[in-house]
């Protein structure tokens, strides 16, 4: 969680609280969030939402990314953890992910033409081409440190055989994207969020690279990690605590990110989703939600009768405000049922009869 003050086009950061909960991991083979699982978010949530107290809803936003997105039924949790963190919680796409990780790494790092951002997380990984804040190409693989470590290393043995196999399988998870992005091209590699950190880190300190991520860094570092073994003996001072039972996946998916989309050297963000979320509401508060513009775009391309599109949106945000309250409706939604109404009639210029 981050808070901050924004001044003269900055973020002023007042506070940073982070703690690791591994949602991902509590995710059971038939897709329920284990009770577990849950009960360390909700600690989590109550701690922050202590934090946020005083704070207007309308100047928070709270985000769920990938495990809630595979959630077999993630509306039980979710009614707990906005009462515990006091503020409604929106469940994102893997796509609006990407989108807000780009904009936070690009508002970090000075403009170098077109780049690649990728990101690593717990339970999903984003890939994002784009050039200055605007992203072109948006992706995200199911495959993050949590999920593979799980997969591939739940006893804590780290062995080359089990690198193998778990970079073989993030391999095929990025197969579908590989072509696309490859030819896409880029100018610049950009790595953002734990994972990608940790490990620039303990290149950087084991006098292996500058601070820079490259092929031979990562190799030296699997070769480091086998011959410890065991999860239990990684030892580097850049991995902290709670990072390490989960550090072994997130260095396979990296190198297979290196791999299938044939990257030298990776630089590295100290900004990701959430500096990216906060940019956007500052945006939305003047009015600037890129989310917006795009629906704008596709009514006029698609010639949508904005008279009548205006008329179904004031009827249908006249009733969400009527129920708002009593319903515990997200305020988020209320946007998304204005594009709705906006786009209602995009469907007859695919056919007038039956759109």
């Amino acid at each position: 969680m981050i808070v901050a003050h924004h001044e003269d086009g900055h973020f002023r950061v007042v506070d940073r609280l982070r703690e690791m909960v591994r949602l991902a991991a509590g995710v059971a083979a038939h897709g329920d969030l284990t009770p577990e699982a849950c009960k360390r978010a909700l600690k989590c949530l109550a701690r922050f939402g202590q934090r946020l107290s005083g704070i207007p809803s309308e100047r928070v936003r709270a985000l769920g990314t990938n495990t809630l997105r595979r959630a077999a039924n993630p509306r039980d949790f979710l009614t707990s953890a906005e009462d515990a963190l006091g503020h409604p919680i929106e469940v994102i796409s893997g796509h609006e992910e990407a989108r807000l990780i780009y904009l936070g790494v690009a508002h970090d790092l000075a403009p170098t033409g077109r780049r690649l951002v990728i990101d690593i997380g717990g339970g999903s990984t984003e890939f994002i081409v784009g050039e200055g804040h605007s992203p072109d190409l948006l992706e995200s693989a199911s495959i993050g440190c949590v999920g593979i470590t799980e997969a591939f290393f739940e006893a804590g043995e780290m062995t080359r055989k089990r690198f193998k196999e778990a970079q073989t399988a993030a391999a095929l998870e990025l197969r579908p994207l590989r072509k696309a992005f490859r030819a896409y091209g880029w100018e610049d590699v950009v790595g953002s969020s734990g994972t990608i950190r940790a490990v620039a880190s303990v290149l950087r300190e084991s006098g292996w690279t500058h601070g820079i991520i490259n092929e031979a860094g990562l190799k030296k570092l699997r070769k480091e990690l086998e011959r410890a073994g065991h999860i239990d003996h990684i030892s580097f001072s850049g991995v902290s605590a709670e990072r390490r039972p989960v550090f072994p996946g997130g260095v396979a998916v990296l190198d297979a990110c290196f791999r299938s989309l044939g990257l030298e050297e990776m630089r590295v963000s100290d900004a990701a989703l959430r500096e990216g979320a906060l940019y956007d509401l500052v945006g939305r508060s003047r009015h600037e939600d890129p989310r917006s513009a795009s629906v704008k775009v596709f009514a006029l391309r698609y010639r949508v009768d904005s008279g009548q599109a205006d008329r179904v949106r004031s009827t249908a945000l006249n009733g969400f405000d009527q129920v708002a309250e009593s319903w515990k409706l997200n305020p988020a939604y209320r946007d998304m049922l204005g594009w709705a109404a906006d786009l209602h009639e995009v469907g007859l210029a695919i056919s007038h009869d039956h759109y």
